[in-house]
């Protein structure tokens, strides 16, 4: 009975950190326009994999990597170097000519799938998140580093983002006909969410 507690707020930590449009989500409601909701649910998927092992490793480190404010920079750093070169890549995707597309439903699907992975294991952001997450619950008396309250947590945490995930998904693919600009300038959109997050990051390591 005790483990729904760290479940559910694993499922609201990450409702919370993920409902603001970002570059998962966005990208999830791009490719529902684009390719369907089966390749959009299939890019989820590959995402909250990647979730997964990113909110384990965050909450198994979490002590250590909150005794070491050293390595969160290092984080922030690596991290602001690939959110600035997913800016360029978006930004110069949005330029290029659009071409005709020769690939098949299922290599499309294939594609989706890794695509999701490798977009959320770019973005370590979650990693730090969770880790003061999880130290503050603790500190509060809510949460507890025991192998049961983090699989707990975690399996919250993934359902959380499942859901958030799919609710983009469900919300831009029933407005279809009125979507057009996010179809149109989805990589603009997404390269805008990178910059942002690339300058946020740039301030607080000017900051810190």
């Amino acid at each position: 009975m005790t483990l729904i507690v760290p479940f559910i707020l694993g499922f609201i930590v990450a409702a919370i950190g993920i409902t603001p449009p970002g570059l998962i989500n966005m990208t999830a409601a791009k490719v529902s326009l684009k390719d369907g909701r089966n390749e959009a649910i299939s890019f989820v998927i590959g995402a909250t994999i990647m979730v997964f092992f990113q909110t384990l490793l965050a909450l198994l480190f979490a002590n250590f990597i909150n005794s070491h404010p050293d390595v969160i920079n290092r984080l922030q750093e690596l991290g602001l170097f690939i959110f600035i070169a997913l800016t360029i890549y978006f930004f110069w995707k949005a330029k290029r000519p659009k071409l005709p597309k020769a690939e098949t439903k299922i290599r499309s699907k294939t594609n989706r799938f890794f695509l999701g992975m490798l977009l959320s294991a770019l973005n370590l952001f979650p990693i730090p998140y969770y880790v003061f997450v999880s130290i503050t619950l603790a500190n509060y008396g809510y949460f507890y580093f025991q192998e049961a309250f983090i699989y707990a947590f975690v399996v919250g945490v993934v359902a959380g983002s499942f859901l958030v995930f799919y609710l983009y998904i469900v919300f831009f693919k029933k407005r279809e006909a009125k979507s057009s600009f996010l179809m149109n300038n989805g990589n603009y959109i997404i390269g805008t969410i990178t910059g942002l997050v690339s300058i946020i990051t740039l301030f607080k390591l000017i900051k810190g």
